[in-house]
Parts: structure tokens; C-alpha cells; sequence
């Protein structure tokens, strides 16, 4: 994406936990529109790095910047400012048990963004009917399968028109049908000219959708670059063997 604005940009970043350095050095570049994919080994310091983007961890050393703005900036206004810039996907799909479909789109619309209640009714069928969803708005969450969830998940993060997504290994606890329905959005979200950043061990999205890859090794970049490239000519054995045991 020659020529597109840096969203986020990271430099030297550094996360502990306690004695223990997740994130050592870290810095990478994402230009608006790019879908960029986050692989490695379980404990590389993925997800952390993905955290700490969306200001939900401090940092020890470096700096973020997202959309113009530096992240952990002290105040209230610099926080909410990051809420509306970055949306974040998880795991588990955390949605409110006892609130329908809808409501658990509409809630932060009505109470965050003080949206009048027509307007916020308006915008989640809009996003549900952009992930695939549209007869599921008076469901409740025990009502829908796993890949479901991960979709209504991902369409409450959309309601609220973020800049940037995130995605923390969003397909893990699903089976291969339902890990194929929401790989579809995020696909077609690509499509769409999203700016997203995934972690995720699903290597044929990554070969298939990704702009760029970067593979973290030990809590450092280890290989980053454009996918076609970076899967052709992995420059480090370790990379090599990641992707050979991917396979």
C-alpha cells in the first residue's frame, strides 16, 4: 500500500511482566487499509503485542502512536479517543448473556456514544447484515453457535466505526466450518479496506489475505515483509521451520 498513511506505528517497544520480557524491541509499521497477519509460536509475545496496541497493557520502553495519537497518553480524553480509533476482538466472544443480539451491538452506542436508540438500532442491523447476521438480531448469545458469537463479537467492534481492528486469535476455539465463517468476514472486512491486525495460527489466511506478515520470535520481529515474499524466501531457519510445521 505504497503512498497510504502510517495508523499505527510502533518503535523499540518493550512489555514486562515482571522479570520477564514479552516484548523486547519491538517495531512495525501498519499503513491504513493493510491486513497485516501476526504469526509465531505460542508465547512469542503475539497477543501481548496486540494488548498493548489497544492501550489495554503499559509499557516499559518505546511507543505506540495510532491514528496520530500516542498510546498511554494520561487522561481520559487520550483513552477514549483510543476507544474510538481501535476495536479488539478476543478469543472468547464475551458477549452479554442476558441482552439480545442487538443490544449487545447497541449498548456502547447508546451509553458510549450517546446515539439515540433509532440511529443505534439502525447502525447494528447494518453491521450485522455486513457479517452475515441479519435474521440473528433477537437471538441471545445461547441461541448461536460459537462461529456465531465470533461474528456478532466482531460486528459490535464494527458499530462503533474504529479506524483499526484488531483480532486476537478470534477462530481458536472454533471447529473448521465455523473457523471458515468468520475468516470469511474478516476476509471480505479486507475486501472492504479495513485496517486490521491479526494474530492468528490460520496460515491460509494469512497466505490468502494478508498485505503483510510479520513473524515474532522470542518476543522480537523476527521476519516481516510483504506475504508472497516473506512465505517464499524465509530468511531465518527459524522461520523456516515454522512454516514447515504449519504445514
Amino acid at each position: 500500500m505504497p503512498g497510504a498513511e502510517t495508523v499505527v506505528s510502533i518503535q523499540d517497544l518493550v512489555k514486562e511482566f515482571g522479570p520477564l520480557r514479552v516484548l523486547d524491541g519491538v517495531g512495525l509499521e501498519v499503513r491504513r487499509g493493510q491486513t497485516v497477519a501476526i504469526v509465531g509460536r505460542s508465547g512469542s509475545g503475539k497477543s501481548t503485542l496486540l494488548r498493548c496496541i489497544a492501550g489495554l497493557e503499559t509499557v516499559q520502553g518505546g511507543r505506540i502512536t495510532v491514528c496520530g495519537h500516542e498510546v498511554g497518553t494520561p487522561g481520559s480524553a487520550a483513552r477514549a479517543q483510543l476507544r474510538r480509533d481501535v476495536g479488539m476482538v478476543f478469543q472468547s466472544y464475551n458477549l452479554f448473556p442476558h441482552l439480545t443480539v442487538e443490544r449487545n451491538i447497541t449498548l456502547a452506542l447508546t451509553l458510549v456514544k450517546k446515539q439515540p436508540k433509532a440511529e443505534a438500532r439502525q447502525r447494528a442491523a447494518e453491521v450485522l447484515a455486513m457479517v452475515g447476521l441479519t435474521d440473528k438480531i433477537a437471538a441471545y448469545p445461547e441461541q448461536l453457535s460459537g462461529g456465531q458469537q465470533q461474528r456478532v463479537a466482531i460486528a459490535r467492534s464494527l458499530a462503533l466505526q474504529p479506524q483499526v481492528m484488531l483480532f486476537d486469535e478470534v477462530t481458536s476455539a472454533l471447529d473448521p466450518e465455523l473457523t471458515a465463517e468468520v475468516l470469511g468476514v474478516m476476509e471480505n472486512l479486507a475486501q472492504r479496506g479495513m485496517t486490521m491486525i491479526s494474530v492468528t495460527h490460520e496460515m491460509g489466511f494469512a497466505r490468502r489475505v494478508a498485505d503483510l506478515v510479520v513473524f515474532m520470535h522470542k518476543g522480537k520481529v523476527w521476519e516481516s515483509g510483504p506475504t508472497a515474499e516473506v512465505f517464499a524466501n524465509p530468511r531465518t531457519a527459524e522461520f523456516r521451520q515454522f512454516v514447515g510445521s504449519e504445514l
